[in-house]
């Protein structure tokens, strides 16, 4: 998952402990179930392929097999209780057709999968807009102009 690109600046492991951890302060600051929260976050991105192998999958869109796919892939590996199928499957919902989370828990990794996922597209362009933008007031500073008055 390391050397699988997501969100265009990084890649599915980074994104993944990014959504477990703050999924967790969240659990644990709202008294919820923040292991299993920890866990699922970890989780639910647990997938190999890239968007066009799961294109060629048939499962529907990106967003509706994805978190399928991930469910299968933990399952495989580790024991997951309902609450944490319940996030896995659930946490495209708003744009996927997975239908409404059963959970406290659910909900939190899906508002905070979409935060991560904002922040880790918005931050790169905003650093690069912002070095640009210095290149540029730099190159027009009166120093670098070389007016002879």
């Amino acid at each position: 998952m390391e050397t699988i690109t997501h969100h265009h600046f990084t890649n599915r492991l980074e994104h993944s402990i990014r959504v477990s951890f703050k999924s967790y302060q969240l659990a644990k600051k709202w008294k919820l179930d923040a292991r299993a929260t920890a866990r699922a976050g970890l989780l639910h991105d647990f997938f190999h392929e890239d968007r066009d192998a799961v294109a060629q999958l048939n499962l529907g869109s990106h967003a509706d097999a994805h978190p399928k796919i991930a469910c299968e892939n933990a399952c495989r590996i580790t024991e997951i209780s309902s609450l944490e199928r319940d996030i896995i499957l659930k946490h495209m919902f708003l744009v996927s057709r997975c239908g409404l989370p059963r959970y406290k828990e659910s909900f939190v990794v899906t508002y905070v999968d979409k935060y991560v996922a904002i922040r880790e597209v918005v931050e790169p362009i905003k650093e690069l807009a912002g070095a640009r933008l210095r290149g540029l007031v730099s190159k027009l500073s009166p120093v670098n102009l070389n007016i002879n008055i």
